[in-house]
């Protein structure tokens, strides 16, 4: 069972049965039950239209679930014959999806969440665990979101910017439970690249190339993490880096430069130093001024007093610093390491036991709590 052609073909699938007038939450069901039937009979008797084979399986889903729910009288007109088998229409409905997903009036989790559904073709267990959250509280979380964009028509315009905004929060999830999510970032940022002509869709594949071509070299064999200062290169994706490298150069040729490009660039400078020392800090900090200009984001501009610290010094970073609020996430965490650059152990040792308090996530916590107690093993010797 090919799982990735199947998730491919789901898209298009879904596309047709709203063409045909199935609402997409009643739509969306019946293209997962014809999922679950394809995993259960394809091995033993692969079809030869495939996607055919999920468009009538899929639609006899939708006509049984009509005609038994009384509810649901309103679309008896629906349930007229089934179409004659023929050839599967050639119309791409993908892009719409992505864009129907991102709904605006939808909350940022609802919205990956139904785009791993609709788009991704993921199983609601499958969303679940990788968010680690009960399948029955996914399942509402999707049902909900299904019925807010239940009546949002085809011709319904998009934002790329949100679609590019809930691809990018698919990649940060990590890679928790049975599903990659930065594998399947990737690969529906893909899809829409070669459905969409955008500079920005581009950076953000570049992006996600580039960062995930590091994924092997970010954590030890016991699960702690590894700054990129002290990452193993030799272990870095170079087919990822040039591919994402090459991705990024087309899309800044184009002269229309967003936020994903400039991170990407960012992500490109730090994969072209063969050692950590050999990193172009002064070209960082210049991309760095290039988001803050784009996005004003203050994560930006402490992501920026890091850069300013490696290419002028510690005290400059730490000037740079002083003009955010501390109350921002891990601003302790680069004071801390800006205080220890600077020659401020004890200073840096607090920060660190502070940063690693407010940590999201436990290998975070564990690094930073690591940090601390180094510092204060230090000055005990």
């Amino acid at each position: 069972m090919d799982e990735a052609l199947l998730r491919g073909l789901v898209p298009g699938v879904l596309g047709i049965l709203v063409r045909r007038g199935a609402d997409f939450a009643a739509a969306e069901d019946a293209v997962q039950d014809a999922l679950v039937e394809a995993v259960r009979v394809w091995p033993g008797e692969p079809p030869r239209d495939p996607k055919g084979w999920l468009v009538t399986v899929a639609w006899r889903r939708f006509l049984d679930a009509t005609r038994a729910d009384a509810s649901r009288r309103r679309r008896e007109d629906l349930v007229g014959e089934e179409p004659e088998p023929g050839p599967v229409p050639g119309a791409d409905d993908t892009l719409w999806l992505y864009f129907l997903c991102a709904h605006p009036s939808l909350t940022p989790s609802s919205a990956v969440a139904l785009t791993l559904r609709a788009v991704g073709g993921l199983t609601t267990r499958q969303i679940a665990r990788a968010y680690l959250v009960p399948e029955a509280t996914m399942g509402q979380r999707i049902s909900r979101a299904k019925k807010t964009v239940a009546g949002v028509g085809l011709e319904r315009p998009g934002e790329v910017a949100t679609v590019l905004r809930v691809l990018y929060l698919v990649f940060n999830e990590g890679y928790s439970g049975d599903v990659d999510l930065a594998a399947e970032a990737i690969r529906l940022t893909r899809q829409l690249a070669a459905a969409v002509d955008h500079p920005e869709v581009a950076g953000l594949l570049a992006l996600m190339l580039l960062h995930h071509a590091r994924r092997a070299a970010r954590t030890a064999p016991d699960g702690a993490l590894v700054p990129l200062a002290e990452q193993d290169r030799g272990r870095w994706d170079t087919g990822a880096i040039a591919e994402g490298v090459a991705i990024l150069q087309a899309a800044l040729g184009r002269d229309r430069l967003g936020e994903f490009q400039a991170q990407a660039a960012i992500a490109a400078l730090h994969a072209d130093a063969p050692t950590a020392g050999e990193t172009d800090w002064p070209q960082i900090v210049e991309w760095y001024d290039e988001l803050v200009r784009l996005t004003g984001s203050p994560v930006v501009r402490l992501n920026r007093a890091v850069a300013v610290g490696e290419a002028d010094g510690p005290r400059a970073g730490l000037a740079a610093l002083a003009e955010l609020d501390p109350a921002l996430p891990r601003y302790p965490a680069v004071a801390a390491y800006l205080r220890e650059r600077d020659g401020d152990p004890v200073a840096a040792a607090r920060l660190y036991a502070e940063a690693a308090r407010q940590a999201p996530n436990l290998p975070e916590r564990d690094h930073l709590t690591r940090q601390a107690a180094r510092l204060h093993a230090h000055r005990e010797d």
